[in-house]
């Protein structure tokens, strides 16, 4: 049986929070990567799980994940089982948290850890996240903060840089003691991936490695800039993975074991 390995009410309060979403990253990818030693900043926090997508395109999933339902491990057959990190107090069962997870009140648990006083800053990626269209209004509309540029889209190479860049200086000027959560949609993994790999001229699992590597590149700072801001737990994870020709399927939006099949883990950055 699945059990939390963590306790939230620990965290919450105590720690900021990250929640990085490697947009689109298949599992097989990442762990092809960590293996080979191509992504040794997310290594260092241990292996990824192999888990379900709670949706198989980017609104379904955020809209569950943001609503505490993350990616849940492949060997669960109960959804008793499941490791729940947030809990909202209006879901069903019984309405009891399980264990080690935190009731949160609200729509979602960004706006539950603003009642529990974090500042709350969403960084986008994808159009779902960009605020000049009313459905890309949706998502950013739970932070207090929400911050978008085409500059970050996925059709910009240098998009995981500039929205590091980003979530780097937000930190930077935060109220000292001030706990923060930062939700950032990473939109580097997500197609187009050709560019990171010279020479492809079409998507493919090399070019999503290369651009794995990339984004791993990035993460040092951000994680170096939480670190001096203070104790921080990071979720990361895939919202799905994609196709590239599988069973001549391409990208996703559709259920295969490709895309419903996600890379997740949580950590903490802590002062030593």
């Amino acid at each position: 049986m699945k059990i939390n390995s963590i306790d939230m009410n620990d965290i919450v309060g105590k720690c900021n929070i990250l929640f990085l979403c490697l947009d689109s990253l298949r599992y097989d990818v990442a762990v092809a990567q960590q293996e080979c030693g191509k992504t040794p900043i997310l290594a260092q926090f241990g292996d990824w799980r192999k888990c379900h997508a709670p949706g198989n395109f980017t609104y379904p999933s955020h809209q569950a994940m943001f609503a505490g339902f993350f990616p849940v491990d492949v060997e669960i057959r109960n959804m008793k089982q499941r490791e729940t990190l947030f809990f909202s107090e209006d879901i069903g069962m019984g309405r009891k948290a399980p264990k080690g997870s935190y009731s949160f009140q609200g729509a979602t648990f960004v706006q539950g850890l603003e009642i529990a006083g974090y500042e709350t800053y969403c960084i986008g990626g994808l159009s779902f996240f960009d605020k000049r269209t009313g459905i890309g209004k949706v998502m950013p509309s739970y932070f207090q903060h929400s911050f978008w540029n085409p500059s970050f889209g996925c059709k910009v190479r240098d998009s995981a840089a500039n929205q590091i860049n980003c979530a780097v200086n937000i930190i930077r000027k935060a109220c000292q003691g001030q706990l923060i959560m930062m939700y950032i949609n990473i939109s580097a993994l997500h197609y187009p991936v050709h560019f990171y790999l010279e020479g492809a001229k079409k998507d493919s699992i090399e070019c999503q490695k290369a651009a794995l590597c990339y984004v791993d590149s990035e993460l040092e700072r951000l994680f170096l800039a939480f670190l001096q801001k203070g104790d921080t737990f990071v979720i990361c994870c895939s919202d799905h993975g994609t196709c590239y020709g599988e069973d001549g399927l391409f990208y996703h939006g559709f259920n295969h074991p490709i895309v419903n099949t996600v890379p997740y883990k949580h950590f903490r950055l802590e002062r030593v």
